[in-house]
This record gives structure tokens, C-alpha cells and sequence, in this order.
């Protein structure tokens, strides 16, 4: 009994949201969530859970605790999402389309670095914060497609 309610499902208070430019072509897209999640342990390593070990021993890495829900928008929705998540303090990753163009991360974080945060060129964004907050910043954002 005591086994069981250590393995019991926990109702996360927090959420991890990706939201991506609705014009990506799909090699883009998957591309970008991965660049995006990548940056979300680094601030919060709580959402990362334990290894994963299968009936032989063999050790897996550990994936986040939670699911990742993907929505998408245009240009307008992702720079009101990035205004938003800024302004109530919510750690977020970015991607700009000038990273297409790069092809290491000095390139990356120079290419942001170069541009004024009102003139980001967003293709993409993650966060992870409080759901109720989160759900305030995605607001306009619907399920990527």
C-alpha cells in the first residue's frame, strides 16, 4: 500500500508550454522544440525526473517529469506571448529565424544578441511556470498543427 501511493501520478502545479510560428515547415518545427526545451532544465532542474532503467539494468537518461504541450501562432501571437512572459518575470528560450542561418551556438547567441528585444524575429519560445500564469501568456496561442 505504501509502494502504491509512492508511484501514484502527481498533479503537476506548474506547466512546460512550446509555442511555435505556425508557418514552420515540419523539419523546422521539431528542430526548434528540441533547441527550445533544451534550455528549461538549466533554470528549473526540478522538472527533470529520474533515470529511466529497463528490466535489464541498462540506464537511460532522464526526461522532464511532465508533459510538453506544443502550440503554435503567428509572428503577432508569439511576440504578444514573449511581451507577456517577460513582463510577469516567467523564464522563457527563444528561438529567432536568423538561427536558421547559424550553425554553432556562439553564432546562436550572437545572432539574438545582435537584435533589440522588440525586434525579435520569434519563430519559437518554451516556458515552464505556474500553470495559471503560463495559460495567462499562451492566451491567443492554439494547439500547433
Amino acid at each position: 500500500m505504501e509502494n502504491e501511493q509512492a508511484d501514484a501520478p502527481v498533479r503537476h502545479q506548474n506547466k512546460i508550454v512550446v509555442v511555435l510560428r505556425d508557418n514552420l515547415e515540419s523539419w523546422q518545427a521539431v528542430n526548434v522544440t528540441a533547441f527550445l526545451v533544451s534550455g528549461l532544465p538549466h533554470a528549473n532542474p526540478e522538472i527533470l525526473g529520474e533515470d529511466y532503467r529497463d528490466a535489464d539494468g541498462v540506464t537511460y537518461l532522464p526526461m522532464f517529469r511532465q508533459p510538453v504541450l506544443v502550440l503554435g501562432g503567428s509572428a503577432e501571437v508569439l511576440t504578444t506571448v514573449h511581451g507577456r512572459a517577460l513582463t510577469r518575470g516567467i523564464p522563457l528560450s527563444i528561438f529567432t529565424a536568423d538561427l536558421f542561418a547559424t550553425g554553432n551556438d556562439v553564432d546562436n547567441r550572437a545572432a539574438v544578441r545582435a537584435v533589440a528585444t522588440a525586434k525579435l524575429d520569434l519563430v519559437g519560445l518554451a516556458l515552464y511556470g505556474p500553470k495559471n500564469q503560463v495559460d495567462k501568456v499562451v492566451k491567443g496561442a492554439s494547439m500547433y498543427r
